[in-house]
Formats: C-alpha cells, sequence, structure tokens
C-alpha cells in the first residue's frame, strides 16, 4: 500500500522512504507478539533481554487498554487480511467492538476517548455508548491532563459527522484553547491548576503539545472550518519543530510559559517515527503549513543517532527488524531523572536558566531496550493515513 504521505517521502528523499518502509514491516511484525492470548488485550511493554551469546528475547509486562485502541486506530489503514494478522484474526472493527464491550470497567478518560475514537473511524454501532461513557468520566467543571483532553476532542471530532455532538465538542475545543498560558504557543502538562505540583507546573512534555495540535486540527476539518483552532494548533507544531534538535530530535520537556526547553532528553523513537508524523501529517492534511522537512529530519535520527554515534562503544542500532522492536529512547541515566528534576526547578524560578554542567556529567548514551504496542499504532496510523 503506497499512501501520499510515502509517495511524498519518497519524492523528497528516496533513502527515507525504504527507512519508512521496513519500520512500517517491523510494525506488522511486532505487533502480533504484543497481543495478549485471547485478542483481547495488548501488553503494557515488551522488555528486551540480551543472552550472552548476543541473542535477544523478549519478556511481556503488563497490560493496557490505551495501546489496545491506539493500535486499533492505526491497524485501521491496513488490508482486512494484515489486520486480522496484527489482531488475532479480528479486523479493527471486531477488535474495536471487544474494546467498547470492556468500557463498563474503564475509569481512565484517556482510555475511554481513545476507545471511542476508534469506534467513530470504525462506524461502530455502538458508537453513542462510547460516546456516553466519555461523557460520564468528563467532568467539564475539573481540569485533565491535556493528552487526556487532546483524545476527547480528537474522539468527539471523529464522531461529529454521525452523532450530535455539537456541545460537547465545544467545551472540549475551548478548553484546550483555554489551558494555553498568555501568548506561549504551547500547551501545559494539564487543562488547569490541581493535578500538577505548582514547583513543575510549568513544565510540560512533547505528548502535550502533538496531541492537541492533533485534535485542533482535526476539529477544524472535521466541519466548517475553524481558524482559531487551526492558528493554535499551527503555532503549537511551529514552535516544537523550530525548537527541534540540530540531529532530529523531538525535545521531552518544555516551558509553556515561555514556549521554551526545559529538558532534552530522553529522545524517544515514538517521536521520531510515528506521533510527530501523524500530528504534523494531520495539521497538513487540515489545510495547515507543510512540516515535511522536521518530519524527514526527525525521522532520520532513528538510523542516524548523533548521542550514540559521538561515543565510541555506545552505537547500537535502534531498529531490531528480527525481532519486531524499536528501542524506547535514548536517555541520560541519571538516577530518579534527576536533570529534568533539577532543570525543572531551575526553570520555575529562572526561565532560562540552563544548568549546562549536567549535560558533561550525565551524557545520554544510554539505551531503554523496550518496546511498547502504541508505537507501532502510531507509525502505522502516521504513515498508511491522511488523504489516499
Amino acid at each position: 500500500m503506497t499512501t501520499t504521505r510515502l509517495a511524498a517521502l519518497g519524492r523528497e528523499e528516496p533513502a527515507l522512504l525504504v527507512l519508512a518502509q521496513r519500520l512500517l514491516t517491523v510494525a506488522e511484525s511486532g505487533l502480533p507478539s504484543m497481543l495478549l492470548p485471547g485478542g483481547e488485550t495488548f501488553v503494557f511493554t515488551m522488555i528486551g533481554r540480551e543472552a550472552p551469546g548476543g541473542s535477544w528475547t523478549l519478556e511481556r509486562r503488563g497490560t493496557s487498554t490505551r495501546y489496545a485502541a491506539i493500535t486499533a486506530l492505526g491497524a485501521r489503514y491496513l488490508p482486512e487480511d494484515r489486520q486480522r494478522a496484527v489482531l488475532g484474526g479480528h479486523t479493527v472493527q471486531e477488535f474495536t467492538g471487544l474494546l467498547v464491550q470492556s468500557l463498563p470497567a474503564v475509569t481512565n478518560l484517556g482510555d475511554a476517548a481513545l476507545i471511542a475514537w476508534a469506534a467513530a473511524e470504525t462506524d461502530h454501532p455502538k458508537l453513542s455508548d462510547a460516546l456516553a461513557h466519555v461523557d460520564a468520566l468528563d467532568d467539564e467543571g475539573r481540569p485533565q491532563y491535556t493528552v487526556e483532553a487532546a483524545w476527547v476532542l480528537s474522539a468527539l471530532a471523529a464522531a461529529r459527522s454521525t452523532v450530535d455532538v455539537e456541545r460537547r465538542f465545544t467545551a472540549a475545543r475551548d478548553r484546550l484553547l483555554r489551558a494555553r498560558i498568555g501568548d506561549s504557543p504551547l500547551f501545559p502538562h494539564a487543562t488547569g491548576p490541581g493535578l500538577v505540583p505548582w514547583y513543575r507546573s510549568h513544565v510540560t512534555c512533547f505528548a502535550d503539545q502533538t496531541y492537541p495540535l492533533q485534535a485542533l486540527a482535526r476539529a477544524h476539518a472535521s466541519g466548517d472550518g475553524d481558524p482559531e483552532a487551526l492558528a493554535a494548533s499551527e503555532a503549537c507544531a511551529a514552535r516544537i519543530c523550530e525548537l527541534q534538535g540540530d540531529g532530529g530530535q523531538w525535545w521531552w520537556h518544555y516551558d509553556a510559559r515561555t514556549g521554551g526547553v526545559v529538558e532534552g532528553y530522553p529522545v524517544y523513537s515514538v517521536h521520531q517515527h510515528a506521533m510527530a508524523p501523524t500530528a504534523l501529517f494531520d495539521l497538513t492534511d487540515a489545510g495547515g503549513s507543510n512540516f515535511g522537512a522536521s518530519i524527514r529530519k526527525g525521522l532520520r535520527w532513528m538510523t542516524d543517532v548523533p548521542e550514540l554515534a559521538a561515543h565510541p562503544g555506545s552505537e547500537e542500532p535502534m531498529i531490531l527488524d528480527g525481532l519486531g522492536v524499536t528501542w524506547r529512547k535514548v536517555y541520560r541515566g541519571d538516577p530518579k531523572k534527576a536533570v529534568r528534576a533539577a532543570r525543572g526547578l531551575g526553570t520555575r524560578v529562572a526561565p532560562n536558566l540552563r544548568l549546562k554542567s549536567l549535560d558533561r556529567v550525565y551524557r545520554p548514551v544510554s539505551v531503554d531496550r523496550e518496546c511498547r504496542p502504541y508505537e507501532f499504532g502510531w507509525m502505522l496510523h502516521a504513515w498508511l493515513g491522511g488523504r489516499i
């Protein structure tokens, strides 16, 4: 299957088309081993263990409803036979049906919103029930985590053409737009005070940017147009692209007040090959700018990791084709995320404080040998989705 997104990548940089196709193959080969027996949900993570001879094994840990829903959102772009291969014999609509059936036991707003989003995208007959459960979990008067609030808006935008959700849609859209601090283009970690300790309430992560900018772009595209939502999405995208590292890194923590970087590491593979592309592609599809250069720069990091290349002995591939994984991140190895904590506290008082000495003490040369299903779900969504 060749989409316009892959075709454009091939025109701009043929070597990266080969890389994207390689990653899509890894995603399809890796997901079946992440599906738990019974075929109703996915693991939370797979931990890589290297044997003395150099071979690898994977250990399943936990379960994740949200990762199962994200996988469904990505796998829906596969032909039916390949959907069944990834989802234990189920089509995406059938698998989404299992998720909808599980909703009475779902208490997390983000999980419920992702299931409703998948139900909307697959025209599931119980979409209204799924949305009702989201509504029951979403107290409009209470702050929510920004990521989960964004998923609510994306679900409502997807459902908007078939179900009357206008009141909740407007409330969800306004909540995201109001969450921003002053004239900063970035989104905070929560939509209001109370969920995050005061001393790090200014610290916001990469996911807090990609999911809102995606949701607002989709909100604009779902109706007769929403210039304010599109402009907010565009401003956020432009800022994270402006801050992107020289090696294509999408940085991890930002200052929601100033729009600056608080701490760059870890660099997560899912940001490079999936989350940034899917959000920026959705913005372009909604009528926003083309951020293809930044997408390509980020994707290139997957095989050209400057953090590891700069330190002989640290080099190792982030993609293991035979194992069906991409390793999760490159990080500093600092105890208890000390650098993030120090910079978070420091920038609370002095927004431009960098504490550069920490970069010399804690170098980003450690690899987290772990892989999660949502990394592949968003990979499929990013590169197989869009206008075909």
